[in-house]
């Protein structure tokens, strides 16, 4: 059975068919600026060469329109006719508090995803178009919504609720969902068979380290606590959001700045990280990273807070679950920091954390780096989104 996985953005759409009979992806791509001038397309057939194709794509149905024909080009596609394809596998950011597994979509879905808008304005409404762009491509081929949003849901009420008053749960349905959920089940499973752990008791960590990060607590692959909130914002400090910050710093800001609440929100969102924290070196770790090496003060403190931060949410998580098994490092940052993941685990000694720096240079590979004599079982886990989508969606149909 062959699923095609679709990520769609605002103005991108990432795309790989997979077969599932082997779990080994036949073609995956990009197309980038849709709706912008200078579209183009990127596809890589497995074992072949990237071929970029730039034509206008006004939308997302047209976007999709050309992955069909490129995955059925007879030089560069590995399909003869969409027929081949059994289903199709979306990551959907929000399903507020109505889905909380995937589903395969039927106007209801659809009906919720659209009433996520405003909980997810960036990516709900693309991950709506990509969802009616393959039915009008493939129409009766079956649509899975993964939600992003799933893995948070077996959450307990004391994890998810907000000290606010109550009837703006009870309205709104403002509560803390995490994001980042699909990269987190994967890894928390896969830590559990990689590392040899009980599958219905291990208590693992998951550091989702890269320009979007979060830390996630499961027991058994479930969800008990996360660092994102009602919106990715929450949690820790990331490539230009700001993660934790005292509520009442928005204000004074405003009042000092004469902004607006959006305007502020988009200084949290875009604006901030160790991006905001060294006056806009960059929002990519690894060019902090030559900042620091060039002796740039914002550089050194942003990198250690980073780590600060992702050491004290790994210390909460551990008395939250009364013990952890093992922690996971994955994403760009986590699966290629070396010393980023060591200066946190060095932090971790009096839980009995030891890291073996042999077995720690490595990078995007799953691995076991801690030390045989390590309390903790610390790896290395690289994430798979697309494959992650694809399981759930072959589940479904």
């Amino acid at each position: 059975m062959k699923i095609l996985v679709i990520n769609c953005g605002s103005s991108s759409l990432k795309y790989q068919l997979i077969d599932m009979d082997n779990e080994s992806v036949l073609a995956k791509g990009l197309c980038e600026r849709i709706g912008i001038e200078g579209s183009k397309l990127t596809h890589q057939p497995a074992g072949k060469d990237k071929y970029v194709i730039e034509n206008p794509m006004p939308t997302h149905k047209t976007a999709i329109e050309m992955v069909m024909a490129a995955l059925q080009d007879p030089e560069h596609g590995v399909i003869k006719d969409t027929s081949e394809i059994s289903a199709i596998g979306h990551r959907v950011l929000h399903g507020g508090t109505v889905y909380s597994d995937s589903i395969v979509v039927n106007e209801d879905v659809k009906r919720v995803i659209r009433e996520c808008f405003d909980l997810g304005p960036l990516h709900n409404p693309a991950n709506l178009m990509g969802i009616e762009a393959c039915e009008a491509a493939m129409p009766g081929t079956p649509n899975v919504a993964v939600f992003d949003t799933a893995f948070g849901m077996s959450m307990p009420e004391k994890a998810y609720t907000y000290a606010i008053p109550h009837e703006y749960y009870e309205k709104y349905g403002i509560r803390r969902y995490g994001f980042h959920g699909t990269s987190h089940k994967f890894v928390s499973a896969e830590a559990i068979r990689f590392g040899g752990l009980d599958p219905e008791t291990a208590k693992v960590i998951v550091c989702h380290l890269g320009n979007g990060a979060s830390v996630s607590a499961s027991i058994g692959g479930k969800c008990v606590d996360t660092s994102m909130g009602l919106t990715p914002l929450e949690g820790l400090i990331m490539g230009t959001r700001s993660g934790d910050v005292d509520p009442a710093v928005l204000q004074f800001i405003m009042n000092k700045e004469g902004l607006d609440i959006n305007q502020m929100l988009d200084i949290l969102n875009k604006k901030s990280g160790v991006y905001g924290m060294t006056n806009g070196i960059s929002s990519d770790f690894r060019d902090i990273e030559n900042a620091k090496a060039d002796g740039n003060h914002l550089a050194e403190v942003a990198l250690d807070a980073f780590i600060y931060r992702v050491t004290k949410y790994i210390g909460a998580y551990a008395a939250a679950m009364n013990g952890v098994d093992a922690i996971a490092f994955t994403a760009g940052v986590g699966e290629n920091d070396k010393t980023g993941r060591k200066n946190i685990c060095s932090s971790l000694a009096f839980m009995g954390v030891e890291i073996d720096d042999e077995a720690n240079n490595v990078r995007g590979e799953e691995r076991v780096i801690s030390s045989p004599n390590s309390k903790v079982k610390v790896m290395l886990i690289p994430t798979n989104e697309e494959l992650a989508i694809a399981r759930e969606t072959l589940a479904l149909v």
